[in-house]
């Protein structure tokens, strides 16, 4: 019988040869570099799944063979596998190679042009491929030695480098949150841009305007991050590639949703998430980035439920491409934990969410200092769990202790906010409303109302009078007043103005209601207008009514499975939307 008629024959042969090879490694290793690409690789991942990660490790930690490695592109997701095992045992491969490839650049300053680009254009591979893994201080130290050699020649092409060094490079600061160089960063790829202009050339700037929009989001500019994603939409042409093309859609959809144009934003957001499907893959991580962003649209929109699913298919990609320690897996952690605590919030079952952002911390304090900034979101996440596990304990001690810890994550994670935005800013706020809330449960009421009324002042200043976020303080000061200081009046006035503010922007089926409606129930009932409880008790069966028909939509990933536009179609349904762009001058 013909070999091609016994398939299964040719892949065990394969696979016993490849065995074979890793079994006699010792005696064999030379040999192996001088195998093809492909083959060289399979004999490193058979490495892998035999646990010998010393000897994969030594391979991996030299410059060479690893270049040769990255060459087999079509075997991402397993050399994902691989590289994360050596670094969860210790193995510093992604330091050892972004110095090695530092020391490379220093040696070829002074060699030829072509040199220099080979090394630029390898250094971007690597790069790319720490930055993808979630290595980002070694990737910044590889993009840096490719800026550093691009700027050697002050020619058209080396200008072109500068300014893919310095997408690149913004790219890996803004996932470090290092926001001030990230700024830097742009300032210096915008000169380069400039100066390819004056001398009649153009580069496309989608990808540099997205990145500058995915760091003003980070620093709570939505203004200016809204702006700049318009800039953004409008350099997206034919040819462009689709990771760029997902990355904008990505960012602009997050600007839509914190400036409530939510109609918008699920046009954008669907369409990254067919595009990244289509043509990544549903295994690959950038249809897991396209994920966690739907995922912050329907939580934003109040279909919470889908949101928990969408976060967890988006932690399940991370952590079968990842796995281990790493960083992607740890934000995909941070975001399931927090959307399972808004959606258990009512029933108080937090196992599930406290699980998730315990992880996330071990994570992220594996890897990273103890002050980084990253720390602070997550940190954040658990004591609102915490704080909710105490309230329902009966057990005094356990519940002081909770209250205890959950106060010490919430002063951390205020900190760590005030050093990287400062006091005026939106993330520091939510710090300060988070811990006015736990102040009220640790009955300490004034100090609850001085963080309430702190937290709604900046957002207001910041975000205007009819915000999701002023409201979300506004219905904590109301309570607060209610519940524990019989501030009747004034609890009253807080929470209508929070019920008109969640209509108008979710409709009278938003799930924040509940708790305002719960409220003036209670207040009334302390005064003794029962006409008032009667009515409102009405008010609250219409609303669990509306509840139940909300959201029909049985898979949110089974609304995405085709797109009924193209993405030139898309973009300008979007930009068609739109009668302003930005201002140059907002980075100073």
């Amino acid at each position: 019988m013909a070999a091609v008629e016994l398939d299964w024959i040719p892949e065990t042969l394969y696979n016993t040869a490849i065995s074979a090879v890793v079994d006699n490694y010792s005696r064999s290793r030379k040999d192996i570099r001088s195998l093809p690409e492909n083959i060289r690789f399979d004999v490193y991942y058979k490495l892998y799944q035999q646990g010998q990660l010393c000897q994969l490790g030594g391979e991996f930690c030299e410059l060479e063979v690893f270049a040769k490695v990255l060459r087999a592109s079509d075997k991402r997701h397993l050399l994902h596998h691989c590289f994360q095992a050596l670094m969860d045992h210790g193995v510093k491969v992604a330091s050892v190679l972004a110095n090695s490839f530092s020391r490379r650049c220093s040696y070829i300053a002074e060699s030829d042009a072509h040199v220099k680009e080979k090394a630029i254009q390898f250094g971007f591979i690597l790069g790319g491929f720490l930055s993808d893994a979630g290595w980002y201080c070694d990737a910044e130290k590889v993009f840096l030695s490719c800026l550093q050699l691009s700027t050697l020649h002050d020619e058209v092409l080396h200008w072109y480098r500068a300014v893919e060094c310095c997408v690149r490079l913004l790219h890996v600061r803004n996932g470090n949150c290092k926001y001030h160089q990230g700024e830097e960063t742009f300032k210096l790829a915008q000169s380069y841009m400039d100066k390819l202009a004056k001398h009649g050339h153009h580069a496309n700037k989608a990808a540099l305007y997205g990145e500058l929009c995915a760091l003003l989001f980070a620093k709570s500019h939505y203004d200016e991050a809204y702006r700049w994603c318009i800039e953004a939409m409008k350099e997206i042409t034919e040819g462009l590639p689709v990771k760029v093309m997902v990355d904008v859609l990505r960012q602009a959809s997050k600007a839509c949703v914190v400036k409530r144009e939510f109609r918008k934003a699920e046009q954008l957001i669907k369409h990254a998430v067919f595009l990244a499907r289509e043509h990544f893959g549903q295994k690959h991580p950038k249809y897991s980035d396209t994920l966690l962003d739907y995922g912050f649209y329907l939580l934003n929109v109040d279909n919470i439920c889908q949101s928990v699913a969408i976060y967890q298919t988006a932690l399940d990609i991370r952590q079968s491409v990842f796995g281990g320690k790493n960083i992607h897996v740890a934000t995909a952690h941070e975001d399931l934990a927090y959307s399972s605590y808004v959606h258990q919030y009512s029933s108080g079952k937090f196992a599930n969410a406290l699980f998730h952002a315990e992880r996330a911390i071990d994570i992220i304090t594996h890897i990273l200092p103890e002050d980084h900034l990253l720390l602070a979101s997550s940190k954040r996440v658990k004591a609102l769990i915490l704080e909710e596990i105490a309230i329902d304990c009966h057990n005094k001690e356990t519940e002081e202790r909770l209250l205890q810890e959950a106060y010490d994550l919430h002063l951390s994670s205020l900190q760590l906010a005030k050093k990287a935005f400062g006091e005026f800013n939106v993330q520091t706020a939510k710090h300060y409303g988070n811990l006015g809330r736990l102040y009220q449960s640790m009955r300490k009421f004034k100090e609850a109302e001085e963080m309430h009324i702190k937290a709604i002042q900046i957002k207001e200043q910041l975000l205007g009078q009819e915000d999701y976020e002023v409201a979300l303080s506004v219905g904590h000061l109301a309570s607060l007043y209610n519940y524990d200081m019989n501030q009747y009046e004034d609890a009253e006035r807080l929470y209508r103005r929070s019920i008109s503010i969640g209509k108008k922007l979710f409709g009278e089926g938003y799930s924040g209601l509940e708790y305002d409606y719960r409220g003036l129930i209670k207040l009334y009932n302390s005064v003794g207008n029962y006409e008032k409880v009667f009515e409102y008790h009405n008010v609250l069966s219409n609303w669990n009514q509306l509840r139940d028909r909300q959201f029909a939509v049985a898979d949110a990933l089974e609304d995405v499975n085709t797109s009924p536009q193209q993405t030139q179609e898309v973009v300008q349904t979007f930009l068609l939307a739109q009668s302003y762009g930005p201002s140059r001058a907002c980075l100073g």
